[in-house]
């Protein structure tokens, strides 16, 4: 049993995933705008949001740019638009998962176990990482995996949750090709369910934080990804 918190302005919506979660067994708190959602998440702890991007008093980007603040408790945006900005702009945010109304409610549903699921397991990698610190380029690329740190010439960098993992995932695979596939399932989970694009999304995020070592990660035409310290010239 999950405890959701579903925040949308149009009643409808909301009644509707409330029947189909609680017929699932989950419990359904629900709130009307972006400032009500902050209020409570500030006051209660949830297994997952359901957040619509569009209602008034504070926006779902505004609400859950507020609420990254002091919780990492899984998101899942609902939007009527489908456009890349929209997408990119909510994971850049940190959130888990994008849907386009109209959706089907059971879809959902799944796509709340996914999360769930894939949000409780830790991306694995044949590299000991424990208690390491590994410094690329020089040291200007600096990676702390104990402490979920990335520096970049002596300055942090704040990174979605997803794009920590994703990056963290790439070095400790190093220099090996690394299909989509392997990646959306070590990264996102075995029971990925959503759009396989999302991959793409991410590393476009992951290369605009990592600055000028973007070039460290390289694409490979009809395969995916693969991270090479020594690609390129900084």
């Amino acid at each position: 049993m999950y405890s959701i918190l579903v925040v949308d302005d149009e009643v409808r919506i909301r009644s509707i995933i409330k029947k189909y979660a609680e017929f699932e067994g989950h419990t359904v708190t629900e709130a009307g705008d972006g400032m009500e959602a902050v209020r409570l998440c500030r006051s209660n702890e949830f297994d997952i949001i359901i957040m619509d991007i569009m209602m008034p008093e504070l926006d779902g980007f505004s609400a859950c740019r507020e609420i990254r603040k002091f919780s990492q408790t899984p998101i899942i945006m609902l939007s009527a638009r489908g456009e890349e900005y929209d997408k990119i702009n909510g994971f850049s945010l940190g959130i888990d998962d994008y849907v386009v109304k109209p959706f089907s409610p059971k879809e959902l549903m799944l796509r709340i176990d996914a999360v769930l699921k894939r949000t409780t397991r830790k991306p694995s990698g044949p590299a000991d990482t424990k208690n390491q610190i590994v410094e690329i380029g020089g040291g200007g690329l600096r990676v702390d995996f104990t402490a979920r740190i990335v520096y970049i010439d002596g300055k942090r960098v704040d990174m979605s949750p997803k794009e920590y993992d994703l990056l963290f995932y790439l070095i400790k695979n190093k220099n090996i090709a690394l299909s989509r596939e392997k990646l959306l399932t070590e990264v996102w989970g075995y029971d990925f369910f959503g759009d396989a694009r999302t991959l793409d999304t991410h590393i476009k995020l992951l290369r605009k934080s990592l600055g000028k070592y973007a070039s460290y990660i390289v694409t490979l035409r009809g395969v995916g990804y693969r991270f090479e310290e020594d690609h390129g010239e900084i």
